[in-house]
Protein backbone atom coordinates (compact mmCIF):
# COMPACT_ATOMS: atom_id res chain seq x y z
CA UNK A 1 0.00 0.00 0.00
CA UNK A 2 1.35 3.36 -1.00
CA UNK A 3 1.54 5.80 1.88
CA UNK A 4 2.64 9.42 2.19
CA UNK A 5 6.31 9.67 3.07
CA UNK A 6 6.55 9.64 6.85
CA UNK A 7 9.40 10.45 9.22
CA UNK A 8 9.02 9.11 12.73
CA UNK A 9 10.30 11.70 15.15
CA UNK A 10 12.11 11.58 18.46
CA UNK A 11 12.63 15.04 19.86
CA UNK A 12 15.40 15.94 22.26
CA UNK A 13 14.29 19.23 23.73
CA UNK A 14 16.56 21.50 25.72
CA UNK A 15 15.86 24.77 27.47
CA UNK A 16 17.64 26.61 24.70
CA UNK A 17 15.73 24.90 21.86
CA UNK A 18 13.85 27.92 20.61
CA UNK A 19 16.98 30.06 20.64
CA UNK A 20 18.49 27.72 18.06
CA UNK A 21 18.09 28.01 14.30
CA UNK A 22 17.54 24.32 13.53
CA UNK A 23 15.88 21.35 15.17
CA UNK A 24 17.74 18.06 14.89
CA UNK A 25 15.55 15.02 14.21
CA UNK A 26 16.63 11.43 14.59
CA UNK A 27 14.89 9.00 12.22
CA UNK A 28 14.14 5.35 12.93
CA UNK A 29 17.27 4.29 11.03
CA UNK A 30 19.28 6.40 13.53
CA UNK A 31 20.30 8.92 10.89
CA UNK A 32 19.86 12.59 11.81
CA UNK A 33 18.47 15.46 9.80
CA UNK A 34 18.30 19.15 10.62
CA UNK A 35 15.13 21.18 10.03
CA UNK A 36 14.91 24.98 10.34
CA UNK A 37 12.57 25.79 13.20
CA UNK A 38 11.01 28.51 11.05
CA UNK A 39 9.76 25.81 8.64
CA UNK A 40 7.97 23.71 11.30
CA UNK A 41 4.24 24.44 11.20
CA UNK A 42 2.93 21.68 13.46
CA UNK A 43 3.73 18.25 14.85
CA UNK A 44 1.13 15.50 14.53
CA UNK A 45 0.64 11.78 14.97
CA UNK A 46 1.28 9.34 12.15
CA UNK A 47 0.76 5.60 12.04
CA UNK A 48 3.36 3.73 14.05
CA UNK A 49 4.26 6.50 16.47
CA UNK A 50 3.14 6.82 20.07
CA UNK A 51 -0.25 8.54 19.80
CA UNK A 52 -1.75 10.71 22.52
CA UNK A 53 -5.35 11.83 22.04
CA UNK A 54 -5.37 15.55 21.36
CA UNK A 55 -2.61 15.34 18.76
CA UNK A 56 -3.35 15.70 15.06
CA UNK A 57 -3.61 12.68 12.76
CA UNK A 58 -3.05 12.17 9.05
CA UNK A 59 -5.30 10.48 6.47
CA UNK A 60 -4.22 8.73 3.26
CA UNK A 61 -4.48 11.93 1.21
CA UNK A 62 -2.29 13.87 3.65
CA UNK A 63 -5.13 15.83 5.30
CA UNK A 64 -4.61 16.48 9.01
CA UNK A 65 -7.32 16.45 11.68
CA UNK A 66 -7.45 17.44 15.35
CA UNK A 67 -8.53 14.81 17.88
CA UNK A 68 -10.35 15.11 21.19
CA UNK A 69 -10.96 12.78 24.14
CA UNK A 70 -14.53 12.65 25.42
CA UNK A 71 -15.26 10.29 28.29
CA UNK A 72 -12.54 7.81 27.43
CA UNK A 73 -13.31 7.82 23.70
CA UNK A 74 -10.94 9.53 21.26
CA UNK A 75 -12.71 11.16 18.32
CA UNK A 76 -11.48 12.93 15.21
CA UNK A 77 -12.69 16.49 15.80
CA UNK A 78 -13.43 17.26 12.13
CA UNK A 79 -15.43 15.59 9.41
CA UNK A 80 -13.48 13.26 7.14
CA UNK A 81 -12.62 14.47 3.62
CA UNK A 82 -10.39 11.68 2.36
CA UNK A 83 -10.86 10.50 -1.25
CA UNK A 84 -9.06 7.14 -0.93
CA UNK A 85 -9.69 4.04 1.10
CA UNK A 86 -6.98 3.16 3.64
CA UNK A 87 -5.62 0.51 1.24
CA UNK A 88 -5.05 3.23 -1.39
CA UNK A 89 -8.01 2.53 -3.69
CA UNK A 90 -9.80 5.59 -5.04
CA UNK A 91 -13.35 6.20 -3.79
CA UNK A 92 -15.64 6.96 -6.76
CA UNK A 93 -16.43 10.68 -6.90
CA UNK A 94 -20.03 10.94 -8.11
CA UNK A 95 -21.02 14.50 -9.03
CA UNK A 96 -23.96 13.95 -11.40
CA UNK A 97 -27.41 13.84 -9.78
CA UNK A 98 -28.70 11.02 -11.98
CA UNK A 99 -25.63 8.91 -11.33
CA UNK A 100 -26.15 9.42 -7.58
CA UNK A 101 -29.81 8.39 -7.83
CA UNK A 102 -28.72 5.19 -9.58
CA UNK A 103 -26.65 4.13 -6.57
CA UNK A 104 -28.34 1.23 -4.79
CA UNK A 105 -29.07 0.96 -1.07
CA UNK A 106 -26.44 -1.68 -0.44
CA UNK A 107 -22.91 -2.16 0.92
CA UNK A 108 -21.12 -2.06 -2.41
CA UNK A 109 -22.28 1.07 -4.31
CA UNK A 110 -19.55 3.26 -2.87
CA UNK A 111 -19.40 6.97 -3.68
CA UNK A 112 -18.49 10.33 -2.24
CA UNK A 113 -18.93 13.98 -3.13
CA UNK A 114 -18.53 17.40 -1.56
CA UNK A 115 -21.51 19.65 -0.89
CA UNK A 116 -22.53 21.24 -4.21
CA UNK A 117 -19.48 19.44 -5.63
CA UNK A 118 -17.26 22.12 -4.09
CA UNK A 119 -14.07 20.52 -2.77
CA UNK A 120 -13.12 23.85 -1.17
CA UNK A 121 -16.04 23.70 1.26
CA UNK A 122 -15.45 24.08 5.02
CA UNK A 123 -17.31 20.81 5.52
CA UNK A 124 -16.17 17.24 5.10
CA UNK A 125 -17.07 14.92 2.27
CA UNK A 126 -20.45 13.20 1.96
CA UNK A 127 -20.20 9.41 1.67
CA UNK A 128 -22.66 6.65 0.89
CA UNK A 129 -22.85 3.96 3.55
CA UNK A 130 -20.92 1.61 1.26
CA UNK A 131 -18.08 4.12 1.01
CA UNK A 132 -18.14 4.80 4.75
CA UNK A 133 -17.73 1.10 5.59
CA UNK A 134 -15.09 0.58 2.92
CA UNK A 135 -17.22 -1.33 0.39
CA UNK A 136 -18.57 -3.89 2.86
CA UNK A 137 -15.32 -3.79 4.91
CA UNK A 138 -13.40 -5.38 2.04
CA UNK A 139 -10.90 -2.49 1.91
CA UNK A 140 -10.08 -2.38 5.64
CA UNK A 141 -6.59 -2.64 7.02
CA UNK A 142 -8.21 -3.48 10.38
CA UNK A 143 -11.64 -4.73 11.43
CA UNK A 144 -14.38 -2.10 11.19
CA UNK A 145 -12.05 0.55 9.80
CA UNK A 146 -14.05 1.52 6.75
CA UNK A 147 -12.87 4.77 5.21
CA UNK A 148 -11.14 5.91 8.42
CA UNK A 149 -7.34 6.27 8.80
CA UNK A 150 -5.32 3.36 10.15
CA UNK A 151 -5.90 3.00 13.89
CA UNK A 152 -9.43 4.42 13.63
CA UNK A 153 -12.86 3.04 12.73
CA UNK A 154 -16.39 4.03 11.80
CA UNK A 155 -18.29 4.29 15.12
CA UNK A 156 -21.09 1.88 15.86
CA UNK A 157 -24.55 2.97 16.91
CA UNK A 158 -23.66 1.95 20.47
CA UNK A 159 -20.45 4.01 20.42
CA UNK A 160 -22.42 7.09 19.38
CA UNK A 161 -24.71 6.42 22.35
CA UNK A 162 -21.69 6.22 24.66
CA UNK A 163 -20.70 9.69 23.44
CA UNK A 164 -24.12 11.26 23.99
CA UNK A 165 -24.49 9.60 27.40
CA UNK A 166 -21.16 11.07 28.46
CA UNK A 167 -22.38 14.53 27.42
CA UNK A 168 -25.53 14.36 29.51
CA UNK A 169 -27.95 12.54 27.23
CA UNK A 170 -29.57 13.18 23.89
CA UNK A 171 -31.55 16.24 25.03
CA UNK A 172 -28.44 18.37 25.66
CA UNK A 173 -25.47 16.60 24.08
CA UNK A 174 -25.92 18.27 20.70
CA UNK A 175 -25.36 21.73 22.11
CA UNK A 176 -22.16 20.53 23.72
CA UNK A 177 -21.02 19.13 20.36
CA UNK A 178 -21.92 22.02 18.02
CA UNK A 179 -19.51 24.75 16.97
CA UNK A 180 -20.62 28.01 18.56
CA UNK A 181 -21.77 31.10 16.70
CA UNK A 182 -23.33 31.47 13.27
CA UNK A 183 -20.32 31.33 10.97
CA UNK A 184 -21.52 27.91 9.82
CA UNK A 185 -24.72 27.17 11.78
CA UNK A 186 -27.63 29.45 10.95
CA UNK A 187 -29.26 31.41 13.76
CA UNK A 188 -30.22 30.67 16.49
CA UNK A 189 -27.84 27.68 16.79
CA UNK A 190 -29.71 26.76 19.95
CA UNK A 191 -27.72 25.57 22.96
CA UNK A 192 -24.34 25.54 21.20
CA UNK A 193 -21.40 25.64 23.62
CA UNK A 194 -18.96 23.15 22.02
CA UNK A 195 -17.72 22.36 25.52
CA UNK A 196 -16.84 18.86 24.31
CA UNK A 197 -14.61 20.33 21.53
CA UNK A 198 -16.30 17.97 19.07
CA UNK A 199 -16.83 21.04 16.86
CA UNK A 200 -19.76 19.67 14.84
CA UNK A 201 -20.62 21.60 11.67
CA UNK A 202 -23.87 21.61 9.66
CA UNK A 203 -22.52 19.94 6.54
CA UNK A 204 -25.93 18.86 5.24
CA UNK A 205 -26.37 15.80 3.06
CA UNK A 206 -27.28 14.46 -0.36
CA UNK A 207 -30.64 12.89 -1.09
CA UNK A 208 -30.69 9.41 -2.55
CA UNK A 209 -33.98 9.89 -4.42
CA UNK A 210 -33.01 12.87 -6.62
CA UNK A 211 -29.29 13.44 -5.97
CA UNK A 212 -29.74 17.00 -4.73
CA UNK A 213 -27.87 18.57 -1.82
CA UNK A 214 -29.77 19.83 1.20
CA UNK A 215 -29.63 21.45 4.63
CA UNK A 216 -26.11 22.86 4.76
CA UNK A 217 -26.07 25.36 7.62
CA UNK A 218 -29.15 23.73 9.16
CA UNK A 219 -28.26 20.10 9.88
CA UNK A 220 -25.29 17.79 10.23
CA UNK A 221 -25.73 14.04 9.59
CA UNK A 222 -23.18 11.34 10.49
CA UNK A 223 -23.15 7.65 9.64
CA UNK A 224 -22.78 4.90 12.20
CA UNK A 225 -21.51 1.51 11.09
CA UNK A 226 -24.65 -0.26 12.37
CA UNK A 227 -27.21 -1.44 9.84
CA UNK A 228 -30.92 -1.04 10.55
CA UNK A 229 -31.81 -3.32 7.63
CA UNK A 230 -30.35 -4.58 4.38
CA UNK A 231 -31.04 -1.22 2.77
CA UNK A 232 -30.58 1.14 5.72
CA UNK A 233 -28.22 2.13 8.53
CA UNK A 234 -28.36 4.27 11.67
CA UNK A 235 -27.14 7.84 11.76
CA UNK A 236 -26.92 10.72 14.22
CA UNK A 237 -27.86 14.27 13.38
CA UNK A 238 -27.80 17.74 14.94
CA UNK A 239 -30.06 20.71 14.16
CA UNK A 240 -29.68 24.48 14.25
CA UNK A 241 -32.81 25.09 16.37
CA UNK A 242 -32.17 22.52 19.13
CA UNK A 243 -29.55 21.28 21.58
CA UNK A 244 -30.32 17.59 21.14
CA UNK A 245 -28.71 14.69 19.30
CA UNK A 246 -31.14 12.75 17.16
CA UNK A 247 -30.99 9.13 16.01
CA UNK A 248 -32.63 7.77 12.89
CA UNK A 249 -32.08 5.22 10.16
CA UNK A 250 -31.80 6.12 6.52
CA UNK A 251 -31.23 4.67 3.07
CA UNK A 252 -27.63 3.62 2.45
CA UNK A 253 -27.34 5.62 -0.77
CA UNK A 254 -27.76 8.95 1.02
CA UNK A 255 -24.65 11.06 1.33
CA UNK A 256 -23.71 11.78 4.95
CA UNK A 257 -20.65 12.91 6.89
CA UNK A 258 -18.16 10.63 8.67
CA UNK A 259 -16.45 10.99 12.04
CA UNK A 260 -13.91 8.38 13.11
CA UNK A 261 -13.23 6.84 16.52
CA UNK A 262 -9.91 5.56 17.84
CA UNK A 263 -9.60 1.75 18.01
Amino acid sequence: MKKPAIIFLIFFVSASLFAQTNMKIRKTDNSTISVPISEIDSIFYVEGSSFICGEQILDYDGNTYPTVEIGGQCWIAEDLKVTHYPNGDVIPNVTDNTAWVNLADNNTDDAYCFYNNNSGTDYGALYTYAAAIGDDWARDNSDGQGVCPDGWHLPTDAEWTTLTDELGGTDVAGGKMKETGTTHWISPNTGATNESEFSALPGGGRWSYDGTFYNVGNYGYWWSSTESSGSGAYKRYLIYYGAGVYRDNDAKSNGFLVRCLRD
